[in-house]
């Protein structure tokens, strides 16, 4: 199984918070990899909050690709980390040439764009990058996007931490995602490591869907070129949340609607019931099946969990003012927030999504029994 933690904070903090949380979750998980999504950021990169910020990694020679390109198409960079790695590479990581993470100036001519038409812009480039580097093996494109950053690795979570030095300033945030795992039920590619990202949105999961297939073909199906990629089967969890946020308007409350809906006696009695019936008949597809525990990031800030019909997989929430977090186990949030009032510690269950806004004040627990 995989782990997972999330943090919410008022304060930026180091992505290693995360890492420690789950190291003391190390038995859950089988330390074949790490993934880590990080926004609101802080250190330098407060000051390019509109800016397009490019991860990846790189081969020397598609780093020099990718820098032909950038400039072909009027894409100036602003700021940029670089993490180049030891000669050695620890045991179970892979030795790479360069770990970069890039904000940009948009091009001039892009100044008349909408939002929607800017969102779909830097889609479209990031998935030409990764078609690119796909193609000659020298390029892996984790997200291209505002006020976001990803780093995808194999190997123990700590191990690869402290091989790259993500204690660094540049690297701290005010929300981190991370997973400890790689994806081991399919052959190993990174961009089947969790977290997932489109436009904004993250989430991870530790769990399976064995109703993949049928979701898979409902998205492939809209004609969005965002849809695609799926070398996980978790993959789907993000983007049937950006297929509710951006396609259907919908507010975060209705995402366990759309994947666990109510029994239909249930409905019947909902307050909001003919609204709901007609959703679950039109998203029908897009009902999981299997053990789940989701969380996840919108780009408004808010980070939420929400676990399958039969809550199969363990879940907490706790903290304070000013900082929250979101995992696994116990024991991880412990780790993160030790001082925090435990008796406020919530463990969702099968009709819960728990949120904690952007102002990282208090924690809401949203019933589908009453909205």
């Amino acid at each position: 199984m995989c782990r997972l933690c999330a943090i919410t904070s008022t304060e930026p903090l180091s992505p290693m918070k995360a890492i420690e949380a789950l190291d003391v979750m190390r038995e859950g998980h089988d330390g074949s990899g790490v993934g880590l999504f990080l926004s609101d950021l802080g250190g330098p990169w407060e000051e390019f909050k509109g800016a397009p910020i490019l991860s990846g990694i790189f081969t020397n020679e598609g780093l020099k690709r990718l820098d032909r390109f950038m400039m072909e198409i009027g894409f100036m960079t602003k700021y940029k980390l670089s993490i180049k790695t030891p000669k050695t590479a620890p045991p179970g990581v892979p030795k790479r040439d360069v770990y970069l993470i890039r904000a940009y100036e948009f091009p001039e001519e892009w100044d008349h764009l909408t939002e929607h038409d800017i969102r779909h812009r830097l889609m479209e480039l990031r998935l030409q990058l990764r078609r690119m580097g796909e193609e000659k093996e020298d390029m892996i494109v984790f997200s291209f996007w505002p006020d976001c950053i990803m780093i995808k690795e194999i190997g123990d979570p700590m191990t690869v931490a402290e091989y790259l030095r993500l204690d660094r300033e540049e690297l701290h945030a005010r929300i981190i995602l991370a997973q400890g795992r790689q994806n081991t039920n399919y052959a190993i590619n990174l961009y089947a490591c969790h977290p997932f990202f489109i436009q904004g949105i993250a989430t991870m999961t530790n769990g399976e869907n064995t109703a993949f297939v049928p979701i898979r073909e409902f998205l492939s199906s809209r004609s969005f070129p965002g849809y695609m990629g799926y070398q996980s089967d978790s993959e789907v969890f993000t983007h049937i949340l950006h297929y509710m946020h951006y396609f259907l308007g919908l507010e975060l409350e209705y995402y366990k609607h759309i994947i666990t809906p109510l029994q239909d006696t249930a409905l019947e009695q909902h307050p909001n019931g003919t609204f709901l019936k007609h959703l679950k008949r039109s998203c029908r597809r897009l009902i999981i099946d299997g053990p789940n525990c989701v969380i996840g990031c919108l780009p408004d800030k808010r980070v939420f969990m929400v676990q399958d019909r039969k809550k199969l997989r363990p879940g907490v929430v706790g903290g304070k003012p000013g900082m929250y977090a979101f995992s696994s186990e116990l024991c991880g949030l412990d780790a993160i927030i030790p001082d925090r009032d435990k008796s406020k510690d919530i463990q969702p269950m099968h009709l819960d999504t728990v949120i904690v806004g952007p102002d990282r004040q208090e924690v809401r627990v949203c019933s589908q029994m009453a909205t």
